[in-house]
């Protein structure tokens, strides 16, 4: 059984239509070169399908923006907003927005949280994937 069997019938990723910006491929490089503490921390958590058996990927372009991460499975934008995103809450409303409009899910974590309450953040991911499952089964059915 490959990989693909495995997965149930209502993954529908927009994955491949997705759009992209190839100007933003270096900058998404750097952004996975550096070793930001809190992000570093939450990838150790889900990649290599660690978590849930779902696929992340780092430092994802989605049009003109670099996500923090993308599950292609969920069609799921994580984003883990430091001290900085205080004073950038439009900007950050128009790009969820933009990725909304796209058909994704979005999900904030703050970097604190990451680095200091790391358990709770997992099992509110849990449940909020566990929502977009059933928002998925709810429109194939």
């Amino acid at each position: 059984m490959n990989n693909d069997d495995a997965k149930p019938k209502f993954y529908e990723s927009h994955y491949k239509e997705l759009p992209y910006n190839p100007k933003l491929k270096d900058r998404a490089k750097e952004l996975r070169k550096a070793r930001n503490l809190p992000e570093v921390i939450f990838w150790n958590q889900v990649k290599r399908e660690k978590f849930l058996g779902l696929d992340f990927h780092r430092q994802k372009i989605i049009g003109d923006y670099i996500v923090d991460f993308y599950c292609p499975e969920l069609d799921l934008v994580v984003e883990i907003d430091g001290e900085i995103h205080k004073y950038k809450q439009e900007y950050d409303a128009k790009r969820d927005n933009y990725f909304r409009k796209l058909g994704l899910y979005v999900i904030h974590f703050k970097a604190v949280d990451i680095k200091y309450n790391l358990d709770n953040i997992m099992i509110d991911l849990v449940k909020f994937c566990k929502s977009i499952f059933e928002d998925m089964k709810f429109r194939i059915d």
